[in-house]
C-alpha cells in the first residue's frame, strides 16, 4: 500500500483515471503539478524535505534517496533547492523514472 500524503492524495485522484491496459504514465504537466503543490511554504522553490514529500506522494520506495538525486541533477546552482528555473530538470529526472497514475 503507498503512503500518499494529505493534499497529495486529492492531487492524484484529480489527474485522470487509468486506462483498461495498465497503469498510465504521469505526464509533464501532471509532474509539474505535483511538485508545486509540495512547495509547502509556498516560496517558489522546493527544498530536500518537500522533495520528499513530493516524491512519496509519486509512491517512490525510496523517497528520500529520490529527493536527494533530484536536487542533484536539478539545482544547477546548487544552493540546496529547486527554483522555478530548475523545476524542468527535475521534471525530466522524474519522468525518466516513469511514474504512473
Amino acid at each position: 500500500m503507498r503512503f500518499l500524503c494529505g493534499n497529495m492524495v486529492n492531487e492524484r485522484k484529480k489527474l485522470g483515471k487509468q486506462r483498461s491496459g495498465g497503469p498510465e504514465a504521469l505526464t509533464e504537466a501532471q509532474l509539474r503539478s505535483i511538485f508545486k503543490r509540495a512547495d509547502e511554504d509556498r516560496d517558489g522553490r522546493l527544498d530536500k524535505h518537500e522533495l520528499r514529500n513530493a516524491f512519496v506522494s509519486l509512491g517512490s520506495h525510496l523517497p528520500c534517496w529520490r529527493a536527494g538525486q533530484g536536487l542533484r541533477r536539478a539545482d544547477g546552482n546548487r544552493d540546496g533547492y529547486i527554483s522555478e528555473d530548475e523545476m524542468d530538470d527535475l521534471i525530466q529526472y522524474a519522468l525518466k523514472i516513469g511514474y504512473t497514475m
